[in-house]
């Protein structure tokens, strides 16, 4: 592994440096995920196990946005600064509200001029300060906005009259290309360094470029390539001219910044498309990699690729934790950057030194064509992975004797499961699953090096299409498209609240259709690169009627660069009554010394009450958002589907509370000191797992 001298970076005064963390959240919750190391830690403790029992809801605000048909989403991680709560609602408004009543003192909503529709979802916001100029930034669509912290108003001299584009600045014409900025950026000193969200699938998708931008004035200050150009690093490791026309590789979770070395810890996520990589053969860097770089350069100093090539949509899910070790009696500052496979990794900050050792296991070959999978990827061999690995037939689900053989017919017509099985056209298992062992919501450490992360152990089945099989334009640009959440049946998915396109022509017409398709509806991002004859074919197949555009584009020659595969669609596989194919844990909440690579505790995070009243132990649910820990030893999370917030003792793993909220609590709760009291406050979007939506941010204090 390759890496600049630390030298370079921050000289010999970084020797000198405290090994505790000098980020911690107390009175404030200032920066994404409590600080800029993504610690999820306060200092608080007003609240704590004796007294935890008094909890009770101080305050609610209501912002009555929530989509009727349970499709939208609130999971924002909201900031609070100087007594007052920031946060976004399901439009994506932003809102100041007094931390201490929930009265609101300003919004601030970026479509009320344009009349454009909320699309996407807003994670959280990024806080700059210098004297008296404080600035919120954050991210809607593909736009970044500064707003004065004041007065909720925008900051004309950032940008074009206060917000970019961030389509621009990638190398190529971006403009018709999906670009969501739905995670906050990391701030460092008069810089905002950030995420983006782009295409995953087969069609055309932006590269995942991060760029670094002056918070004062919007200007460009730095472009890293995660997909490099000719003579940068990496570049070897895909085909020659990839660098032109294949996308993705981007940070779409936090970043994290260490601001005494002068560094950020960028994870990114796999190259498009996700499943098929016929025409990126090689190892693919950055994709997959955490990155260390300097933060006012944007040089790299070293990095680490977590899977090679990758068939899986195996994205780095979550920020990295920046923390403190011991090993043989000697401090060590290390970042620790969970995985969607439920492991664990483990560096020293400053070299990119594994600090466990790292296996190399061999991995099956790929059988469609033209993929070449790659033949070896790394685990390590500690700490033990917090989610199951393989699936084997002792692993499904025998709730009842029907549900165990349901499960266990389908199962016998799959690819045998094992890590790292490619993706095929009779059906993959992926185990413990696209969303989890660890996702958005990331991983919470403490001063002493404990990680408290809750994770997934659900099975989904990918299955791939060869669209090359006689398929028509519109049905294959329908597969290309539009199938990973619809379904290759058009029947979507009451699971993830996306509707079926039966019976679409009753509902709309062909025209309302053709622009939804390229200017995207709540949570369905825009197909903008896809032209309005290519819409109208999509359209012509789900309405069973093409038009002529539609008849001509049939008639232009097959680009030779198409992708040969699509696939059915993200699907978790239930059983007939809802419920995951696999043996329970469905969700967990673990504790792990990083120090020792040892786990301290591990229990189940939500429950199925109906299955608790047949007898059967809480089996945990599948779960979005990440916990908050607090120096009087509690843990704060939502993130359950049975829409639940509750109280753990961090030492022991106990639950000591829950509270029932008005609906899910898909997002990391804030925690703050507002006129005289702690607070916790947790965003209720709703929205997925097939629950239902609103618009409510709910706080707790102690009666």
């Amino acid at each position: 592994m390759r890496f600049i001298p630390l030298s370079v970076v921050c000289g010999a005064f970084c020797s000198l440096l405290p090994s505790v963390s000098l980020f911690a959240a107390d009175e404030n919750w200032s920066a994404y995920l409590g600080d800029p190391e993504a610690s999820h830690y306060s200092t608080l403790k007003q609240i704590n196990r004796k007294n935890v029992q008094r909890l009770e809801i101080a305050w609610t605000y209501d912002a009555k946005g929530e989509d009727p048909e349970n499709r939208s989403q609130i999971q924002c991680n909201p900031l609070a600064i100087d007594g007052a709560l920031y946060g976004t609602t399901a439009m994506k408004v932003l809102f100041a509200l007094d931390g201490a009543t929930g009265e609101e003192l300003w919004t601030f909503d970026p479509f009320e001029k344009e009349g454009n529709g909320s699309v996407g979802v807003n994670r959280g916001l990024a806080y700059w300060k210098d004297g008296d100029d404080e600035r919120i930034l954050y991210g809607v669509q593909n736009w970044l906005y500064a707003i004065d912290l004041k007065t909720g108003e925008l900051v004309e001299t950032f940008g074009e009259g206060g917000r970019i584009d961030l389509k621009n600045d990638l190398g190529i014409d971006a403009s018709r290309l999906q670009t969501h900025a739905n995670t906050p950026g990391a701030i460092y000193k008069d810089l905002i360094i950030m995420p983006m969200r782009v295409g995953e699938g087969p069609g055309k998708a932006a590269p995942g470029h991060l760029r670094a931008y002056n918070v004062r004035t919007g200007e460009l200050a730095w472009r890293f390539n995660t997909i490099p150009h000719p003579g940068e690093f990496g570049y070897e490791t895909w085909p020659e001219d990839a660098w032109k026309r294949v996308g993705g590789a981007n940070v779409w979770t936090g970043i994290t910044v260490d601001r005494e070395r002068g560094m950020i810890f960028a994870p990114t996520g796999s190259a498009s498309f996700d499943f098929w990589g016929g025409n990126r053969k090689g190892e693919n860097l950055f994709a997959n990699c955490l990155l260390a770089i300097v933060a006012d350069t944007g040089e790299r100093i070293w990095h680490y690729q977590f899977v090679r090539h990758d068939l899986w949509d195996r994205d780095l899910p979550a920020s990295p934790n920046l923390c403190t070790v011991k090993r043989e009696g000697k401090k060590i500052d290390a970042v620790a950057q969970i995985t969607k496979s439920g492991h664990v990794f483990v560096f020293n900050r400053e070299t990119g030194e594994p600090l466990f050792p790292i296996e190399e296991i061999m991995t099956p070959p790929s059988d469609l064509k033209q993929e070449e999978a790659w033949p070896s990827q790394p685990l390590p061999t500690k700490p033990e992975p917090f989610a199951r690995q393989v699936l084997t037939v002792e692993e499904l689900s025998d709730i009842t004797p029907e549900t165990y053989r349901e499960v266990l017919d389908r199962f016998v017509t799959l690819r045998p499961h094992a890590p790292f099985m490619p993706p095929s056209e009779e059906g993959t298992i992926i185990f413990p699953g696209f969303d989890g062992g660890g996702e958005w919501g990331g991983a919470a450490v403490d001063p002493k090096g404990i990680m408290y992360v809750n994770g997934n152990e659900m099975a989904w089945v990918l299955t791939m299409v060869d669209i090359d099989k006689g398929m028509e334009l519109g049905e294959r640009l329908y597969f290309q498209n539009c199938a990973g959440c619809h379904g290759a049946d058009l029947k979507g998915s009451a699971g993830q609240n996306v509707p079926s396109l039966f019976g679409v022509s009753k509902r709309i017409s062909k025209k309302e259709a053709i622009n939804t398709i390229r200017a995207g509806k709540g949570v369905m991002p825009p197909f903008a690169y896809l032209s309005e004859s290519d819409a109208a074919a999509v359209a012509g197949f789900l309405f069973e009627n093409a038009d002529e555009a539609a008849a001509e584009k049939k008639a232009e020659a097959k680009d030779p660069n198409a992708i040969p595969y699509t696939h059915t669609g993200y699907r978790r596989w239930f059983d007939s009554k809802g419920y995951p194919a696999v043996k329970p844990p469905w969700g967990t909440l673990n504790a792990i010394d990083l120090n020792t690579g040892e786990y301290l505790w591990k229990t189940t995070l939500g429950e199925f009450e109906e299955l608790s009243e047949m007898g059967i132990t809480p089996t945990g649910t599948e779960n979005y958002g990440g916990p908050v820990v607090t120096a009087s030893g509690l843990l704060f999370i939502a993130a359950s589907k049975d829409e639940y917030f509750r109280v753990f003792d961090a030492k022991t793993g106990e639950e000591l509370k829950k509270i029932k909220l008005p609906a899910g609590g898909y997002a990391t709760p804030t925690t703050y000191w507002a006129d005289g009291k702690q607070y916790v406050a947790i965003a209720c979007g709703g929205g997925k797992m097939g629950t239902k939506s609103d618009d409510v941010y709910v706080t707790f204090a102690l009666s």
